[in-house]
């Protein structure tokens, strides 16, 4: 696993749950002091380890954990090159919907050793779509459930999204459209000036 991941993990627990969190977090899971390293690669098993250490210290879900993550990952304004990776993804949050399948592409040009899921978009109607997800760990659905609620925010439009299932080898959402113009979203600009 890329150590771009886990340090993510590791500055969302540090983020919301403190020092004394991730330090006992870190102890059960075996993972050095000095933590995670964003350019080295890590065993998924540790990775793994640490997400259960932290759903055992923190007595939390381990979906609900993973939406926050998920959150955390387009909100911290540390993580803006993220979402503004993400917003190269169109002009609506339909048309960012429809650019996921290209997302982990898009990660490579950034990053090429980063591993990120093969995303596949399957419209159910014209304002319902499922979304379907692959990737080397569990757990990757209620993260993209995280981010994508965080993302129709960041757009202004209104959705209804929710887990639709596992089948084999993928886990699914599902992505209800309201409300394109719901609200304003927050300013995006192509060159980065009054991003």
């Amino acid at each position: 696993m890329h150590g771009m991941i886990n340090r993510a993990l590791q500055g969302f627990l540090v983020a919301h749950y403190g020092e004394r969190s991730w330090d006992e977090i870190r102890g059960i899971a075996g993972i050095p002091p000095e933590g995670f390293e964003a350019m080295l690669q890590y065993d998924e098993a540790q990775t793994l380890a640490c997400f259960e250490a932290a759903v055992t210290v923190l007595h939390k879900h381990p979906n609900a954990l993973l939406e926050d993550i998920g959150t955390y990952l387009v909100t911290n304004p540390a993580l803006e090159p993220l979402r503004r990776l993400l917003r190269f993804g169109g002009a609506t949050f339909l048309d960012f919907l429809l650019s996921l399948e290209d997302l982990r592409d898009r990660g490579r040009l950034a990053i090429p050793d980063l591993d990120l899921p093969r995303i596949r978009v399957e419209e159910l109607d014209p304002s319902s779509y499922r979304i379907r997800a692959q990737w080397s760990l569990p757990g990757i659905a209620p993260i993209l459930l995280g981010g994508l609620r965080a993302m129709a925010d960041d757009y202004g439009a209104l959705a209804l999204l929710r887990l639709d299932g596992m089948r084999p080898g993928e886990e699914c959402l599902h992505v209800q459209l309201l409300d394109m113009t719901f609200a304003e979203g927050r300013q995006f600009v192509l060159g980065g000036v009054g991003a």
